[in-house]
């Protein structure tokens, strides 16, 4: 819904985040993002966390998330996350959804 809030968009937000969790690539989040993009969602107003920590190893959470005007959708999947989290948020004060450093959307 490109003129809902971002709580119109929460349902979509989390069954895409679902359904790329039932899949093979969930432990990408190139693979949230490119789900997200193929249903709708701004690519440019996206962040990611890494797939793996600084070490190598697969990262425990992933994180991604689309701003959506004031406010953001934010997802999390991961081994540690359990069944996947979805919520709405509002913008940090930083103009950005997910603390931290993000990987970069170059693709």
């Amino acid at each position: 819904m490109p003129d809902g809030t971002a709580a119109d968009n929460l349902p979509l937000f989390a069954a895409v985040t679902a359904a790329v969790w039932a899949s093979e690539g969930r432990v990408t989040g190139r693979a949230y993002v490119d789900a997200l993009a193929a249903a709708g969602f701004d690519k440019a107003a996206m962040q990611v966390t890494a797939d793996q920590t600084t070490v190598g190893n697969p990262a425990e959470s992933i994180q991604f998330a689309v701003r959506w005007g004031d406010e953001c959708l934010v997802g999390q999947v991961g081994p540690a996350t359990g069944n996947p989290v979805t919520v709405v948020v509002p913008v940090l004060a930083e103009g950005t959804c997910l603390v931290g450093q993000t990987r970069p959307i170059d693709w």
